[in-house]
């Protein structure tokens, strides 16, 4: 592998699939990873040739761990496939847990602005909790399918779903969606990521494809949402097509990274429909992507994403996550100083 020199690799990772990664809001060298070994893990990143990286807490589940965020630097939540909605305490490493959905919970995020957690469930509801209230959850909306992926930029969160759908929520009146969409994508939606800016979102599918969209609901504002393919390569006149499994925003540049089932990574500015950087290969599917809150470091999590059944497990890499240096390369051309 080239430009080895940008990339560090933790120790102690996951023996089993990675379902996500998070960088802590605050610190930027703090790395949060759910996995399907029924663990949640809490990772300080060294620095080449100085602090070594460390697995600093581990976190015991029931069943798998579907996903993780952050609230503060101290505090982490996780959920997964034994319905509990759990409150981590990074610095003591004790387990509360909130409260439980009826069905596997599959996606979190945490809005700043209304000081909750928002969790999403495959049994067809989205719930809002209050981490010091003592009767959680705060509330529960009920969705017309399984809940997918959900992320939250400001007060608007968008929900994304089975069947293609999208509810798009403002957080302080969740009574009824904002607005309800379908997906510009005509295949299961695998990943999601609200833009920094706040002026839409990005979304992307299992059939190697990814959707720039805006909230504004104006046709002007809707004039300007595309759909692109990517992730795909020719091969002895085959074309092959991988998931789009994971989508992060630049925190500053507001530039997104991708990540596919062919163990690349793509840096996108969605603004002029480019492509900034694609950079080298993993032999590996690339699982979860997350900038640290300084937008220095790009977290990537690589592992098998069973498209292959149990046929690929055979070949299958063990899982790992790599954090790359960042350079210019994620910033747009038409930035200034640049």
């Amino acid at each position: 592998m080239a430009d080895e020199a940008n990339l560090l690799t933790l120790p102690s990772p996951p023996f089993d699939s990675i379902s996500q990664v998070k960088f802590s809001p605050t610190n930027p060298d703090h790395l949060l990873v759910a996995s399907w070994d029924t663990h949640t893990r809490l990772y300080e990143i060294g620095e080449k040739g100085g602090k070594e990286s460390e697995a600093k807490a581990k976190f015991d589940h029931r069943a798998a761990v579907l996903t993780c965020c952050f609230s503060d630097g101290s505090h982490g939540y996780s959920g997964g496939l034994d319905t509990a909605v759990r409150e981590l305490d990074l610095t003591t490493e004790s387990v509360k847990v909130l409260g439980n959905h009826g069905g596997p919970v599959s996606t979190m995020t945490w809005s700043k602005e209304s000081g909750a957690l928002v969790t999403g469930s495959w049994d067809r509801t989205v719930r809002l909790w209050d981490p010091r209230s003592s009767t959680p959850p705060q509330s529960t909306l009920s969705a017309p399918e399984r809940i997918y992926q959900l992320d939250i930029v400001n007060n608007t969160l968008v929900v994304a779903m089975a069947s293609r759908l999208f509810h798009i929520y403002d957080i302080r009146n969740m009574e009824k969606p904002a607005q309800e969409r379908e997906s510009s994508l005509k295949y299961m939606t695998r990943s999601l990521a609200c833009m920094p800016s706040g002026e839409g979102y990005a979304t992307a599918s299992v059939e190697g494809r990814i959707a720039v969209e805006y909230f504004e609901p104006t046709p002007e504002a809707q004039e300007k949402k595309y759909a692109f393919k990517c992730h795909r390569q020719t091969i002895d006149d085959v074309d092959h097509v991988w998931p789009v499994n994971a989508l992060a925003f630049h925190p500053t540049y507001n530039t997104f990274a991708s990540g596919g089932s062919d163990g690349t990574v793509s840096i996108w500015d969605h603004k002029v429909k480019k492509r900034l950087r694609q950079y080298p290969k993993f032999n590996n599917a690339i699982a979860s992507l997350a900038f640290s809150c300084d937008g220095t470091k790009l977290g990537i999590a690589l592992s098998y994403m069973w498209d292959d059944g149990d046929a690929g497990l055979k070949t299958a890499e063990r899982p790992s996550i790599v954090v790359r240096k960042l350079g210019d390369e994620v910033k747009p051309k038409t930035w200034p100083g640049n």
